[in-house]
């Protein structure tokens, strides 16, 4: 059967990683413009006040705002169908909470637009990718002020309206699920209390979960509504969420270990799923909430405005596995994607740590489709690693190519299965910074970018023995991957 001849190949970033440009044409800053830089072992800070003196890594970034036309000419040359970003929701709306949407910053998207348009691909943006206006999260604490849905409704409408006859796919809400984990401060929560805290430190006391879990549902309200509204300007608008993909097997077949491993994968992907796609709460979430003391605040009408809003097809990132077990003396752990499990003994991992487990995303793609049967995108895969320049004055970088062989592989496996699977956006396609660590060493892309952890380097790009592998696996449809 292989890929369809439409298939969306192409690569992913987020402006908060990528764009750079934090306070030029008009820009608010946003929650990430405050957090530090940092590593594995030198966890991220954030700060209330931005401090001239410190590196902040999103304020460049790679620099997108200034390189977009040579960065998309480079993908267009690999023969991107598709092409991920986000918009950053404070470079239109710069406090989030402004009369009037910022014209600069909408030209600055409709510029981005037409170079995709010149050069054949297809944008696929999202919303909110971990760019929540600054503003937002100083007034009302984040997601949890109940306001802060209205303030998104009006933003996405805004560029709903802008970029209409532009932009067919949509997401909402960048990995929706990952702050469930405790991590409040992606929602912008907590940014008020004490700073030069790590950014990344889960906090699950059952008063931390309730606000997290009122955040989410604020977020599932303001989705579900923007999906509905998007609709009404463009019923051409395609819609989707965007799930971390969370796979964790049972480390033994003790049944406890089984019931446990299908417990979390319940609660770590279908629990937003079934609200996104199915438009409903779980009847799992209930003893969830119970068992863990969490009480969320809604309002009449929200069920409703779920029901209604359900999303058009299912994305999800997907990088790694691992394990789940009952028996406390089980505790040698793997590192994720922002969450981290028991090492799985038959993996091999990456230099991160991050398990790689190519199987894996065939087994998730039949368990999420055999659940909702809408098309499904994965719009987050790659190895992060430390790529360095050759002495011939080259990238190579055969691991990065033997990973994504081994996962398109995978893919296509699922496609045949009878999985409707409609893209494949690779993580990272140009170097960017790393969201967790906030690292440039961290590296996914086909293209180098020149710049370090500590902001040092010109930009220059440079193609890696990966670009042209890519390319090839574009011109046939992910027929050759040698």
């Amino acid at each position: 059967m292989g890929f369809s001849k439409d298939f969306l190949w192409g690569g992913a970033t987020a402006a908060n990683q990528y764009e750079g440009g934090w306070n030029e044409g008009g820009k608010g800053p946003s929650v990430p413009d405050h957090i530090r830089g940092g590593t594995v072992s030198a966890p991220r800070l954030w700060d209330k006040e931005i401090d001239p003196d410190i590196y902040y890594p999103s304020h460049q970034a790679v620099d997108f705002y200034h390189r977009y036309e040579e960065d998309i000419d480079l993908m267009g040359d690999m023969g991107f169908k598709c092409f991920r970003m986000s918009i950053n929701w404070s470079r239109i709306y710069p406090t989030g909470m402004d009369e009037n949407p910022n014209e600069e910053g909408i030209e600055f998207y409709h510029k981005v637009f037409r170079k995709l348009k010149e050069r054949g691909i297809e944008p696929l943006v999202t919303l909110s990718h971990y760019e929540l206006p600054w503003g937002l999260s100083e007034k009302y604490d984040g997601w949890y002020g109940r306001d802060v849905i209205d303030h998104f409704v009006r933003y996405a409408k805004t560029c709903f309206e802008a970029y209409k006859d532009e932009v067919k796919y949509w997401l909402t809400f960048n990995e929706i699920n990952i702050g469930m984990s405790g991590f409040g401060k992606i929602m912008g929560l907590g940014m008020q209390g004490e700073d030069h805290q790590p950014m990344f430190k889960a906090d699950n006391s059952p008063e931390t979960l309730s606000r997290v879990f009122t955040a989410l549902h604020h977020q599932f309200v303001a989705s579900a509504k923007a999906v509905v509204i998007g609709h009404e300007i463009n019923p051409e608008f395609r819609i989707g969420n965007m799930i971390a993909g969370m796979l964790g097997y049972g480390y033994t077949c003790n049944p406890n270990d089984v019931f446990a491993a299908d417990q979390s994968f319940n609660m770590g992907n279908f629990f937003c799923g079934d609200v996104q796609v199915r438009g409903h709460y779980p009847y799992y979430a209930k003893r969830y909430f119970k068992d863990n003391g969490i009480k969320v605040e809604m309002e009449p009408g929200d069920e409703e405005i779920l029901a209604k809003g359900t999303v058009d097809f299912y994305s999800f990132s997907y990088y790694m596995s691992s394990c789940i077990s009952t028996d406390p003396e089980v505790t040698e752990k793997a590192a994720g994607n922002m969450f981290s499990g028991i090492k799985n003994p038959y993996l091999e991992a990456s230099d991160w740590g991050w398990q790689i487990d190519p199987a894996g995303l065939r087994t998730y793609l039949n368990r999420v489709y055999g659940r909702y049967e809408v098309p499904l995108m994965v719009v987050e895969n790659g190895l992060g690693a430390n790529d360095e320049i050759s002495e011939d004055g080259k990238i190579h970088d055969p691991y990065r190519i033997d990973y994504l062989r081994k996962h398109i592989k995978a893919m296509k496996e699922a496609v045949e299965d009878g999985v409707e699977l409609m893209g494949y956006t690779m993580w990272g396609c140009v170097d960017l910074v790393s969201a967790s660590t906030g690292e440039m060493k961290k590296r996914y892309g086909f293209i180098y970018v020149d710049r370090d952890n500590d902001g040092n380097g010109d930009f220059h790009r440079e193609k890696k023995d990966s670009f042209d592998w890519y390319k090839k696996v574009i011109e046939t449809n992910g027929e050759d991957l040698e």
